[in-house]
């Protein structure tokens, strides 16, 4: 009953307007009182959990976004994929989606995607003949791509709750990832197909590939942060921390010196939305250790598992229900405080049903996908919404196709198809 009120507790207070801290502390509060326990003590042990090497990354992952925004990084990765896929008639859409990929691949943020991507691309897909409303919303399911492609903010804060590989949750998102982006060009270009508004210039062979290589070679000390982390990640080179600090000293020089898009006020104000982003983050993963001790002291998740057992007796049935429940609090709570609250909550729910934690993280990296473009809250759709300049009652139709016809198929062949999200992490031996 206690876990009911803590958790009721700050849904009711984010729904209200509360801020996510504030919501988890009360939530904190509410549990130390349900149950009867010093939260002094409790605090000083969540204050040692989040003392972690592994969450360093947090930062430099976060500050790397903010310097491919400011630094000229995303406009010359975006110039170079429209280069490429771009003279279709759905080929500004592919960009938009192939853009939201590579981002994803070094920033590792949906807000900075949505912020970079959706400032270049929306003006000039309406000037192209897109509706606003439809680019608005696929900007806002796109960016989710940072979530799954890594490296991931939200999957680092998986494999920290739940004391998982860093370097194995990364590698099992990115089929589900890979998937999602085949699934939503293959939407837009349906969908473009009889768009009489659009008509794309017509391009000779030889100019098309005079402006890849042109734009390649503009784009390619971008092109190299991907390679640089991923490589050096799975290539034994260095942990992820090492490699988020080897993006920042990347990518600080490259913004200064190679494109000029970058100068000293901008350097600042980087490092002040990185350091503010931060602590938000790090206050909500301390009352969430702290909030995951009291549960795992009182028995919750033990206590969950049973009850879904007694009620369902079909494993699939059990996996949908954590599917649609990990939907609908994404649906109100951001990506973050879904999985600091919910993963070490439901994992062992998991486990009894012999589901790998790894396999786990794609599920739950895969829900969130509709979680946080779906209203209320819906925190991604609303920036896409601003960066737009459309309501959101105009962009909730396109972005529901979008959801029913690419985010949700992915979530459901990532939770029933276990090799999806399991084959790369066997193959570089981090699974069993």
């Amino acid at each position: 009953m206690g876990a009911l009120l803590a958790i009721g507790a700050v849904i009711v207070l984010m729904v209200i307007g509360v801020p996510v801290v504030f919501s988890f502390a009360a939530m904190t509060l509410v549990l130390a009182l349900a149950y009867d326990v010093n939260i002094s003590s409790l605090m000083t042990t969540g204050f040692w959990s989040i003392n972690s090497i592994i969450l360093l990354a947090l930062p430099l992952f976060i500050m790397t976004g903010y310097l491919m925004q400011s630094g000229g990084i995303a406009a010359r990765l975006i110039r170079f994929v429209e280069a490429i896929v771009g003279s279709s008639r759905s080929g500004m859409g592919t960009s938009m989606v192939m853009a939201c990929g590579v981002f994803g691949a070094i920033s590792g943020t949906a807000s900075a995607a949505v912020a970079s991507i959706g400032t270049i691309m929306i003006d000039p897909m309406e000037k192209h003949g897109y509706n606003r409303p439809y680019s608005t919303a696929l900007v806002g399911i796109s960016s989710l791509l940072g979530l799954l492609i890594p490296p991931s903010i939200t999957m680092i804060l998986y494999a920290v709750v739940t004391r998982q590989s860093v370097a194995a949750v990364f590698l099992a998102t990115i089929g589900p990832g890979i998937l999602l982006i085949i699934f939503l060009c293959v939407i837009n270009a349906i969908k473009m197909r009889n768009n009489p508004a659009y008509n794309p210039e017509p391009i000779t062979l030889s100019k098309r590939f005079r402006n890849i290589g042109s734009t390649g070679w503009k784009a390619l000390p971008a092109l190299m942060l991907p390679i640089i982390i991923l490589g050096g990640i799975y290539g034994g080179i260095f942990t992820p921390t090492e490699a988020a600090a080897i993006a920042v000293v990347y990518a600080i020089p490259v913004g200064l010196f190679v494109y000029r898009d970058l100068d000293l006020k901008a350097l600042v104000q980087s490092f002040i939305h990185a350091a503010t982003t931060t602590g938000v983050i790090m206050i909500i993963l301390l009352f969430s250790f702290v909030a995951s001790r009291i549960f795992t002291f009182e028995r919750v998740p033990q206590q969950l598992t049973e009850l879904l057992l007694e009620l369902f007796q079909n494993k699939l049935l059990i996996l949908l229900m954590v599917n649609i429940f990990l939907i609908l609090m994404g649906m109100i709570m951001d990506d973050v405080s879904v999985v600091a609250i919910l993963s070490p909550l439901l994992l062992p729910v998991m486990e009894s049903i012999g589901i790998h934690p790894v396999h786990f993280a794609a599920i739950v990296g895969t829900s969130v996908v509709i979680g946080c473009n779906s209203p209320p809250m819906a925190p991604i759709l609303f920036m896409s919404c601003r960066i737009g300049r459309v309501g959101m009652s105009q962009v909730i139709r396109p972005a529901f196709s979008f959801m029913l016809l690419a985010a949700l198929p992915v979530m459901l062949i990532t939770t029933y198809w276990p090799a999806l999200s399991l084959f790369l992490p066997r193959l570089f031996g981090y699974v069993n």
